[in-house]
């Protein structure tokens, strides 16, 4: 091994100046060196033992631009990279091809309104529905009271996992609330407001399907809900309930089809209800035949006397609720499987709900008998047609 050693100096030049002198030997080659003062001299002898130190440990030494952090990070590159089959600009061009910052660093709070804009136009355009509608804009307020005050750049893959849990929600609440923020983050990466969208470190929850028990009135207690229904405030409700009832239509009173439906679709001379595509849940039309019984109920109580959403519906509706266990689908159920036990055809259950063959295979079939679906069937009114109230009806408050 070559010992580089180094001296400094004093020293006297021709004319009569003093100088320090860094004197020695770099690996063989005579190094010697003037400086105006001895701190230089010091300085450039300790440069230069660096120098020797770092040759005999195999590193090099040259003229650069970097800075000190710089070098320091161009080293731990190349170290990472010293067993890769492509050199360093290999490895830069595609970052620099492929890498995007974000554009703008957007705050979730201004994100979710220009999403929620855009899947108004689409509800426009009658892409989605109405309930779908509704649960993005609801998920979506969930989402930003849990992070008010976050850009879309900070929901990491283990915050999303933390809300998609709150509550300890079964696995296709997980799942239905992952669909929605999933939708939402694809959308702000195309905005360029994520530089990579973390749902892809989000998984989903595999659900093993199975056959589920729906909720059903039997005859008797259907009979006994209508008979209650009619026995309120002159019969004004009786609309609302005898269509859900006996034609399946969609109840519910924020997004159902019942809502939507007006009272030139129902026609009893035809004897049927024309269910829009801008009625329809599915945005799909489809006509459901008016039943004998649901034909009396409506002459009893007309709807140009009668509307389908009366005053003061929802609060009574939840008092029917709780006093005859009527859950959210409940009188379509019911409708649905009475129809499937008395006329025995799926495929025409299945227009007339507007589902699937398949879905009404797997919940509808064989759960009511034909006998008990006639008696469905014949579920009259005690008002007739054309009949008068004896008092005017309560004006609703």
């Amino acid at each position: 091994m070559n010992q580089s050693l180094f001296t400094v100096g004093r020293f006297e030049n021709r004319n009569g100046v003093i100088s320090w002198r860094v004197d020695g030997y770099l690996h063989g080659v005579r190094i010697r060196k003037n400086f105006k003062s001895r701190e230089e001299a010091i300085a450039e002898k300790a440069t230069l033992e660096i120098n020797a130190l770092q040759i005999e440990a195999g590193m090099q030494s040259a003229p650069t631009f970097l800075s000190e952090v710089q070098l320091r990070e161009a080293e731990t590159v190349f170290n990472r990279l010293k067993d890769s089959p492509r050199p360093l600009s290999f490895y830069l061009d595609f970052a620099l091809a492929n890498y995007r910052e974000p554009e703008t660093q957007k705050r979730l709070s201004a994100a979710i309104p220009i999403y929620t804009e855009a899947k108004d136009h689409e509800f426009q355009q009658d892409q989605i529905s109405a309930p779908q509608l509704e649960r993005i804009k609801r998920d979506l307020k969930r989402l930003l009271k849990h992070f008010p005050s976050v850009t879309v750049a900070e929901l990491t893959a283990e915050r999303l996992i933390g809300f998609f849990n709150l509550g300890k929600p079964k696995l296709k609440t997980y799942n239905n609330r992952r669909g929605i923020v999933s939708t939402f983050l694809k959308f702000s990466f195309q905005r360029g407001w994520l530089s990579e969208n973390p749902m892809t470190k989000v998984p989903s929850h595999r659900i093993r399907r199975k056959r589920e028990a729906i909720s059903t009135f039997s005859a008797a207690k259907a009979e006994k809900l209508m008979r209650h229904v009619e026995s309120l405030e002159g019969g004004r409700f009786v609309p609302y309930f005898a269509l859900c009832l006996f034609a399946g239509i969609r109840p519910c009173l924020r997004t159902g089809e019942i809502l939507r439906l007006k009272p030139e679709l129902v026609n009893l001379e035809a004897g049927i209800i024309n269910i829009t595509a801008e009625v329809s849940k599915v945005r799909e039309p489809r006509k459901i035949t008016i039943q004998p019984n649901l034909a009396a109920w409506l002459k009893a109580y007309p709807l140009d006397k009668f509307p389908i959403i009366p005053a003061n519906l929802q609060h009574v509706r939840a008092k029917i609720a709780k006093a005859f266990e009527l859950s959210h689908d409940i009188m379509r159920h019911t409708f649905i499987s009475m129809f499937v036990a008395k006329f025995r055809s799926i495929g025409e259950a299945a227009i007339q709900a507007g589902n699937s063959e398949a879905i009404i295979r797997k919940h509808y079939l064989d759960m009511k008998s034909q006998t008990e679906a006639e008696a469905f069937n014949a579920i009259m009114p005690k008002k007739t047609a054309g009949e008068q109230e004896s008092k005017a009806l309560p004006v609703a408050a």
